[in-house]
């Protein structure tokens, strides 16, 4: 397998721009295809079946494109799907882990909220990782799911009044339970950062698992001599199940966005380093 081959990174959507951001970063010489599968976003609300079958639709499409490894960076895809994944195809496949141990290990008051989809939730993934990393503190996790949210950042919303009424809705109940620290357990979630800021602001740390799953990509490719050896930036081209006209602009707004988890620029933000949207490659793909 060629080191100079993409890394191919698989989302339900496009909230895996918010981890496409960190590869960016950490990986700013590898080229990448991204593939949202828009046509049927979101996987929260369906089977385990269905997940499966549309993860592994997903990476074959990547495989077929000539990745030499794929980062599923979809909380719910992950939850189910890795194993079988891992067992399909011979390329490196890196999931998402639930950001649940540094959460646990930060908190002040012992409790921990995961705003994630229904389907992370019960995965058995997030039963883990409450076993090794909260329990043993003695920290009290509370899962907590709102199914609207997704749609609103699909459909470029995040930081609208409905988002917002539905963040306060959401929120509001752990704010006064005394939960200091919000897992953002969907990769869409980080694109409601400024929103809950706005709402709530410093009343929660908010954690993600984004930059982690890049210095995990990282080591990966490193063990593998995968790394791509190039000097130039890493390009970036994107893929769509549903409509280029409809991702487009939602793509291009979100590419912009700044983050708040992971504050490390200036402005204490972290930017999505994603090309210009003038620039950006956006391809329709069937899976």
């Amino acid at each position: 397998m060629s080191s100079s081959a993409p890394v191919g990174v698989f989302d339900s959507g496009v909230g895996g721009l918010s981890v496409l951001a960190e590869l960016r970063r950490e990986l700013p010489h590898e080229d990448v295809l991204y593939l949202g599968d828009t046509a049927h976003v979101p996987y929260g609300d369906r089977s385990e079946e269905d997940v499966i079958d549309l993860t592994e639709r997903a990476v074959a499409a990547l495989e077929a494109r000539g990745v030499k490894a794929v980062v599923v960076a979809c909380n719910t895809a992950a939850a189910f799907s890795l194993s079988r994944v891992r067992s399909r195809f011979a390329f490196p496949v890196i999931g998402l882990v639930p950001a649940v141990k540094p959460a646990a290990q930060a908190t002040r008051t012992g409790r921990v909220a995961v705003l994630a989809t229904p389907v992370t939730l019960k995965g058995q993934l997030m039963k883990d990782v409450i076993r090794d990393h909260a329990e043993p503190l003695g920290v009290e996790v509370t899962g907590v799911v709102n199914l609207k949210l997704v749609p609103l950042v699909e459909a470029g919303h995040a930081d609208s009044p409905e988002a917002r009424a539905e963040l306060r809705a959401t929120l509001a109940p752990l704010r006064d339970a005394g939960v200091d620290q919000l897992v953002l357990g969907c990769t869409h979630y980080p694109f409601l950062a400024p929103a809950i800021r706005a709402e709530f602001g410093d009343t929660f740390t908010l954690v993600d698992s984004g930059a982690g799953v890049a210095r995990h990509t990282r080591r990966v490719l490193e063990q593998g001599q995968l790394l791509n050896t190039q000097t130039r930036p890493g390009t970036v081209t994107y893929l769509v199940t549903g409509s280029v006209e409809a991702a487009s602009p939602v793509i291009a707004a979100l590419s912009t966005t700044p983050l708040s988890t992971t504050p490390r620029s200036e402005n204490g933000h972290s930017e999505l380093h994603l090309p210009a949207a003038a620039t950006l490659r956006i391809e329709s793909i069937h899976t």
